[in-house]
């Protein structure tokens, strides 16, 4: 490179912009794919149906505890794709850099991107890189969109909840929100809080295996768990009851919560599913789910009642009954 931090003339479309594609990018994404440097890529895929996602991070610091803005977009895709049942296997990644951007920063970005991919088993296949004056990016801005396999054929949607299932989830919430919001306000706790993000695609796996009647599998990102199951009571029309003492939570994140007047149930999380199953198929399902290593603290957190209703409900730790609403805005902007 010859400059150490990202200048105008890297969006150019001339040489520099060849050499930070040619000397950054395709190392560290290499596959036979991305190498034809065509100006799509060319895909073999032999399957009855196909599952497509797209997302954009722009979270603020794009370094955070547990992760960074690169693996955090890998995962995230991932994971899209792995809610709709399927098997991630190609990703693109498109990049808006900001003028006066450290290209170490952007190294180490990429590199994790890298190995987030690699972990998961994905090859990020094509993309694009824009620079933009400095003040107007706010360092980098990463879009990705991703293709996955279905190879199976049950009904996964979120319209497919039913009177009796049971609701599931892979363990503490909030990590990544209380994360990102103690990193970006330099608030410190008892313990660090960490980004929960990871890719989930082979926990899915694991819940696909252990029954053959998934109705559908979320994972609860901006919002946190009430507006992914109010998106879900409402699209089903049923009434989801929650178990206050049910959800995990860790007791840094809750003392975090208390001290900043923020309810845990709209933080978001970027490691967690919820999956709703039948009541016969629960057991199984959570036992399965324990013996994953993203699923070791998984927990039965609710049930589904009654139809024509479209709400949440909390039963809370003294017995009473609250509304759990959908969050009006972010109160944790750009944690994503």
């Amino acid at each position: 490179m010859t400059s150490s931090s990202i200048i105008m003339a890297h969006g150019s479309g001339g040489r520099l912009s060849n050499m930070l594609i040619n000397e950054l990018f395709f190392p560290a994404f290499n596959n036979p794919v991305l190498n034809q440097a065509h100006d799509g890529a060319l895909l073999t895929m032999e399957c009855n149906q196909l599952a497509f996602s797209t997302d954009s991070f722009v979270v603020n610091p794009y370094f955070f505890p547990g992760g960074n803005i690169g693996d955090l977009a890998v995962n995230g895709t991932v994971n899209d794709i792995a809610m709709c049942g399927a098997v991630p296997k190609f990703l693109s990644a498109a990049f808006i850099l900001e003028e006066g951007l450290p290209i170490n920063d952007l190294k180490e970005i990429v590199n994790s991107m890298a190995a987030a991919a690699q972990a998961a088993q994905v090859k990020i296949v094509t993309g694009d890189t824009k620079v933009v004056e400095r003040g107007c990016g706010d360092g980098i801005f990463i879009n990705t969109s991703g293709i996955g396999i279905i190879n199976h054929q049950q009904k996964i949607s979120p319209e497919n909840a039913q009177v009796g299932d049971v609701v599931i989830t892979n363990g503490y919430i909030g990590d990544h929100g209380i994360a990102i919001l103690s990193q970006r306000e330099g608030l410190s706790f008892e313990t660090t809080i960490q980004s929960d993000t990871a890719a989930l695609h082979t926990l899915v796996a694991t819940i696909l295996n252990a029954s053959a009647n998934v109705h559908l599998l979320r994972d609860p990102t901006r919002g946190g768990l009430a507006s992914t199951l109010n998106e879900i009571a409402q699209a089903s029309q049923i009434e989801i009851r929650l178990q206050e003492s049910a959800i995990p939570i860790r007791d840094s994140v809750q003392a975090a919560c208390n001290l900043l007047g923020l309810d845990p149930l709209i933080i978001a999380n970027e490691g967690k599913l919820i999956t709703i199953v039948p009541q016969v198929d629960a057991g199984a399902v959570l036992q399965a789910m324990q013996q994953h290593p993203l699923g070791k603290e998984s927990a039965i957190i609710g049930q589904v009642l009654d139809r024509n209703v479209g709400k949440v409900t909390l039963e809370t730790t003294i017995g009473s009954l609250r509304m759990v609403e959908m969050p009006l805005g972010e109160q944790l902007p750009r944690i994503c």
